[in-house]
């Protein structure tokens, strides 16, 4: 058998077996060893930075689980911190920002942003040490659109403010992706030298975007991105998510020069099946309100989206993150489906 792992190789365009499998949000809140873990950092902020712990937290689901991939433990804010903007995190209530930084200011510390982050490349380098050569590592970082919506309105919301600024001060909206395209090609790059063998751009606020705001926002700043990444001699597959943008997916996969595309819990299977068909490996879909529910209705729909998708390239994973009430017992009910692989359950929530 190979040892190329089967996640690239799904992404490679390879119809296999069975789909590979991982899930957002895999490693943290849903696991008792995470929580336990976590108590040791002083912030959350703290704790991303600590490469020792940020390694232990993605190296836990796959202890756990058969996983196919692991995704390196980090966060999408990260990079507004290392371009200057105050970030943490207020418990129980999510990230919070300072003010934005000039623009001008934002520009001057793209170069210098990578260094600020180097500790995400040792975690890597720490994780590709420890993991099986069969096993594949992921890197990300948010996509502009997503993480402009935070920088702008100090949290994360329904993102009206970013939208309306958006429309109101277009010009300083576009030298402000510019700068995240720029900051966010060289965390990639970084990344990619560190051991991660494949990247994604989350772009988890793609919904209520009319079309040529969609195009102008979030399609032309990924592409920009990949050409970026690509310029710099990575050539790793990309996957993208642009959550919440129902049909505008399929301009997105076609558009876009990513080898996966992640689909959000709305995307019908025709879909899917014409975005396998246009030559892209196709991702998730599966509720995440629906694995924490768990019982016969988890069991039908990750039987029906393995039916539908399993024909072309595929890769079984979750519409959004796992959330951190989810029994774990569901986690390896479904991880048992689709591997037939047996995982653990101990210390289940």
């Amino acid at each position: 058998m190979s040892e190329t792992p089967r996640l690239l190789r799904a992404l490679a365009g390879e119809t296999l077996d069975r789909p590979p499998i991982w899930f957002m949000r895999q490693a943290g809140r849903s696991l008792p060893e995470y929580r336990e873990l976590r108590t040791r950092a002083k912030d959350f902020m703290a704790f991303c930075f600590n490469p020792e712990m940020a390694a232990e937290a993605t190296l836990q689901p796959m202890r756990r689980f058969p996983m196919d991939g692991a995704i390196v433990f980090a966060d999408i804010l990260l990079l507004p911190q290392a371009l200057g903007q105050e970030v943490w995190f207020e418990a129980g209530e999510g990230p919070r920002l300072g003010a934005l930084p000039q623009i001008e200011a934002l520009r001057d510390a793209v170069e210098g942003s990578t260094a600020k982050l180097s500790s995400i490349g040792e975690t890597l380098r720490r994780v590709r040490a420890e993991l099986e050569p069969d096993r594949a590592l992921i890197g990300f970082a948010g996509a502009p659109w997503t993480v402009a919506t935070y920088m702008i309105e100090g949290r994360g919301s329904q993102r009206e403010m970013a939208r309306t600024y958006a429309y109101e001060n277009p010009e300083k909206l576009d030298s402000l992706l510019d700068v995240l395209v720029d900051s966010t090609a060289r965390y990639l790059v970084m990344q990619a030298k560190a051991g991660a063998q494949a990247l994604k751009l989350f772009e988890s606020w793609a919904e209520n975007l009319a079309e040529d705001v969609f195009e102008r926002i979030v399609i032309g700043p990924h592409i920009r991105i990949i050409e970026q990444v690509r310029a710099a001699g990575v050539n790793v597959p990309f996957i993208g998510f642009p959550r919440g943008c129902g049909a505008l997916v399929e301009n997105y996969a076609a558009r876009v020069p990513v080898q996966g595309v992640a689909l959000d819990t709305q995307a019908s299977f025709a879909m899917g099946k014409r975005i396998q068909s246009g030559g892209k490996t196709i991702q998730g879909a599966l509720d995440n309100l629906l694995l924490r529910t768990g019982g016969p209705a988890l069991d039908r729909r990750v039987d029906a989206l393995i039916e539908a998708w399993n024909g072309g390239p595929y890769i079984f994973n979750l519409g959004h993150g796992v959330m951190p009430d989810t029994p774990i017992e569901h986690i390896v009910r479904v991880v048992e489906r689709v591997t037939g692989k047996p995982a653990k359950a101990f210390g289940a929530a």
